[in-house]
């Protein structure tokens, strides 16, 4: 599915955040939101999945226009988000957790349980497992893997190497590329690990208060002074 944002502006009550973004992604495509803390990254994405209200713009899931739908509503049409900090329900086990993103995105009759066990296989050792027990990589599978459970067309990402072990990290990007080619699923991700975002997207976005500043390939992004000038990197 593709995703077309004109215009959009968002924020908390009378905070603007957001400032005329305007951007396209391609059925398939993977894309990185680079920017500093506080930039408005996780903002785009809270509003595109509805968490927060697009105060004006649109939001355009494959043609049809999203941007008033509820967030259950989003995830119907195949939006998923996976949320900064995992978002778990610590005291259920690895498999009901899986069992409440079937439930949440709407579509009981199809499981994709062995499915999501391929990618996770560590998910499947642990199904019985209260995810609060977990590790914080072994979350974030569960994370990844509750979305995948909805039968998502689009999967948002936010910061999802927070609190997670480089090895880990390197591990999750890697499946999450083989998600991408083998399902065709388009992915929004916002990260502060950079060489993360490089090793997943062709190409990037740079925000700088609210507002996009730098957009092109990866190799555009990472050979030029955008790096230094906005992630000080």
């Amino acid at each position: 599915m593709s995703i077309e944002i004109k215009g959009l502006n968002a924020g908390y009550g009378a905070i603007k955040v957001l400032h005329d973004i305007s951007l396209s992604v391609a059925s398939g495509e993977v894309l990185g939101v680079l920017g500093r803390n506080g930039m408005g990254k996780s903002t785009l994405i809270r509003a595109i999945a509805g968490t927060i209200p697009a105060t004006s713009g649109s939001i355009i899931l494959d043609g049809q226009d999203i941007t008033h739908l509820r967030v259950h509503e989003r995830a119907r049409a195949g939006l998923t988000t996976v949320v900064q900090g995992r978002g778990m329900f610590p005291r259920m086990t690895v498999r009901e957790n899986l069992e409440m993103g079937r439930i949440a995105g709407g579509k009981p009759k199809r499981s994709r349980l062995d499915e999501v066990l391929s990618y996770f296989p560590r998910l499947k050792e642990r199904l019985d497992q209260a995810a609060g027990t977990m590790s914080g990589g072994e979350q974030q599978m569960l994370a990844i893997g509750r979305g995948l459970m909805t039968d998502p067309k689009v999967m948002l990402l936010d910061e999802p190497s927070d609190g997670i072990m480089p090895l880990l990290v390197q591990q999750i990007a890697v499946t999450l590329a083989e998600i991408n080619k083998r399902e065709g699923m388009t992915i929004i991700i916002v990260e502060q690990n950079v060489p993360m975002v490089f090793s997943m997207a062709e190409r990037c976005i740079i925000l700088e208060k609210g507002r996009i500043v730098a957009s092109g390939s990866r190799d555009e992004v990472s050979s030029s002074d955008l790096m230094q000038q906005y992630l000080a990197i």
